[in-house]
């Protein structure tokens, strides 16, 4: 069943893929000649392909491979004397972006077995992005004599938005949105890698992708 807070890889990733493609076709290939090294004999070929996958990638500087959209609904309020109290509800919905830094990818990261036709990637660390908070979705209802103060409302603003800061990362670290960010992060460097070599003519030769 899909779910309306996960936004589809193929969205975030279909139009970088086909300019990758026509990238790798132009490129210069006095520049592919880094060799990847392992325990067989590697196609001179397929060493150009890889090594032109890595130097694209690493130009794509962050590869976002995963949006989770959520919201925080929080409160806050000041118990004053008498009837002077106030309470402050948020509801926020937010945004936040998953990416792999690719500078940190290297040829190092990348292996290939020539018998088995397997090509082996080490991926980067997931990292998550800020907390990109939508206000003007945000409902905000305000309770209590206080709330009449708009240095008050301002103040219980500042406090609510900061704890649904928190609540935010709380839930873009769940265990269920890491695990599908960084399914998509596989999904999204498999196919980096398999579309220069089918277009290089080498469709058999296998990629896997995983975490270090």
């Amino acid at each position: 069943m899909n779910n309306p807070n996960r936004v589809p890889l193929s969205i975030l990733v279909s139009s970088s893929l086909a300019a990758f493609g026509v990238g790798y076709l132009v490129a210069p290939t006095e520049q592919l000649d880094t060799e990847v090294t392992d325990g067989g004999l590697v196609s001179t070929t397929t060493t150009q392909v890889l090594s032109a996958t890595v130097e694209s990638l690493r130009k794509e500087n962050k590869l976002q491979v995963f949006i989770y959209k959520g919201a925080a609904k929080v409160s806050t309020g000041k118990d004053g004397p008498l009837f002077f109290n106030g309470v402050q509800e948020l509801n926020v919905p937010a945004v936040v972006n998953y990416h792999l830094d690719l500078n940190d990818l290297t040829l190092a990261d990348v292996t290939f077995n020539e018998t088995a036709k397997l090509v082996s990637v080490r991926l980067p660390k997931l990292q998550v992005g800020d907390i990109a908070f939508q206000p003007e979705k945000a409902t905000t209802v305000n309770g209590g004599l206080l709330t009449f103060n708009d240095a008050q409302v301002e103040a219980f603003r500042k406090q609510n938005y900061a704890s649904a800061r928190r609540a935010m990362v709380a839930q873009a670290q769940g265990k269920d949105i890491v695990a599908e960010a960084k399914e998509q992060a596989v999904e999204a460097v498999t196919s980096y890698f398999e579309i220069p070599l089918r277009i290089a003519g080498q469709p058999d030769v296998k990629v896997v992708a995983s975490f270090k």
